[in-house]
């Protein structure tokens, strides 16, 4: 272990989820995510990603016709078992039927058990649309059933559908989230049935639950291929949806009846049905 290392804090005002992807997509390591915005640490020094997400700020700041103000500060700090500091920091959730761990931690004997480590800056069950999609597939998803995870990401919505007994497929449009999938799949002995790079448009069936937990704006965007995608009695569980855009997501899928809202801290989490199932 060298004598020092590299932190980089990220404050930033608004938009934290579009930063998040914006680092998932781009920075070599994973980070740490705050109530304000990010800790980036590496070995290496950090300014060129200090710089890069201050151009994004801008650039996103344009886009939206809006003010949103970010910080970076980096400083160099003494070499200590960071690592080890920061997976003590990283506790166990129990979510229904599903109890998530990472790989230093004992599972449990009571629930079914999902392995993620967080390093890896995808969803661990510890974000409020990871957890409320969860809940969701504990209560809609049976076993034999036909599912489908749409941005996967980690893969851990379809690896809890499996758990469940559920034959999964799962697409993500980011190779990085396809190949995290299939580690996770492995890590935690299960299989998807097809998991491949690109959207829901691409799949080869219906399916009985169909879950996409995304953003509101490509919600929107990919409606036509996610009710395709659905059995004529099947759930679509729609989640990565800010309260303020739910409204917006909703007219997208007027044709549908709401089964179930799910809302945890500022986002929510919906679960349709054909009107005619």
């Amino acid at each position: 272990m060298q004598e020092s290392y590299y932190e980089l804090t990220i404050s930033v005002s608004s938009h934290h989820e579009l930063f998040s992807d914006f680092l998932a997509d781009t920075i070599p390591v994973g980070f740490e995510e705050t109530e304000n915005g990010f800790i980036v640490r590496s070995e290496d020094d950090l300014q060129t990603i200090a710089w890069g997400v201050e151009q994004f700020a801008q650039a996103l700041s344009k886009a939206l016709s809006l003010n949103i103000e970010c910080e970076c500060k980096q400083q160099k700090l003494k070499a200590s078992d960071w690592v080890k500091e920061y997976q003590q920091s990283i506790k166990p959730i129990e979510i229904d039927k599903f109890y998530i761990h990472p790989t230093w931690d004992e599972p449990s004997t009571e629930h079914i058990n999902i392995e993620i480590d967080p390093a890896l800056a995808f969803g661990t069950g510890h974000h409020p649309t990871t957890a409320s999609s969860l809940r969701a597939i504990s209560k809609y998803v049976k076993e034999n059933d036909r599912v489908i995870d749409v941005g996967s990401g980690s893969g851990i919505l379809g690896v809890g559908a499996i758990k469940l007994g559920a034959s999964v497929d799962a697409c993500d449009t980011d190779p990085v989230s396809v190949e995290n999938t299939l580690e996770n799949a492995k890590l935690n002995g299960v299989e998807f049935n097809r998991v491949w790079e690109g959207s829901c448009s691409l799949a080869n069936d219906q399916y009985d639950v169909v879950v996409a937990n995304i953003v509101a704006d490509v919600l929107t965007f990919i409606a036509k291929d996610l009710k395709a995608a659905l059995k004529d009695s099947g759930v679509l569980i729609l989640s990565g949806i800010l309260d303020k855009y739910e409204d917006k997501v909703i007219k997208y899928y007027k044709d549908m009846k709401v089964v179930q809202r799910i809302a945890q801290e500022e986002w929510v989490t919906i679960v349709l049905q054909k009107e005619n199932a």
